[in-house]
């Protein structure tokens, strides 16, 4: 049934909802950039449920880098 939806929807709508959900993975990542550079944990949320699907990388502030390799030094 989801390919028979897909069928109908029109192209420029599924264009923008994969260009929202695109979006919001940005701002996702960003604020859990800033909020990682400052010292606190990521905020989860829901994934998208467009059929974009995203690879969750997770990428860590310099220093959250360097207090890993203080500790490995230990």
């Amino acid at each position: 049934m989801e390919w028979l939806r897909l069928m109908f929807k029109s192209t420029y709508v599924r264009m923008l909802e994969e260009e929202n959900a695109r979006l919001r993975a940005e701002n996702r990542a960003f604020l859990n950039s800033l909020l990682g550079t400052v010292g606190f944990p990521p905020i989860e949320s829901p994934e998208p449920t467009t059929p974009v699907e995203y690879e969750r990388l997770r990428k860590r502030s310099w220093p959250q880098i360097q207090r890993q390799r203080e500790q490995q030094s230990l």
